[in-house]
């Protein structure tokens, strides 16, 4: 059976990843971390950073199936810019 691994075949992604991950948590309506944590980068196009206590939860609590959502939509975006490089090198 194969071993699962979160390491990065190229670490320095981790960043760019990570702030695809809130962005598109964000546009699914999902909030990933409190407010003490929020990344202000991109409040004007999210609107105001919401506490956990305004319908939003924090990461950890999240339910499997929107993490698998917002993996889904990663990957999903991923792939299309892969094919946008790709075919614009023909």
């Amino acid at each position: 059976m194969a071993t699962r691994s979160n390491k990065k075949v190229v670490p320095e992604c981790r960043q760019v990843l990570d702030q695809m991950k809130y962005e598109i948590a964000a546009e699914l309506g999902l909030m990933i971390h409190s407010a003490a944590q929020a990344d202000t980068e991109f409040a004007g196009e999210i609107g105001d950073v919401p506490t956990a206590g305004q319908g939003y939860v924090p990461w950890s609590q999240l339910a499997t199936r929107d993490a698998g959502s917002v993996g889904g939509e990663i990957t999903k975006r991923l792939i299309a810019r892969a094919e946008q490089v790709l075919g614009s090198i023909h």
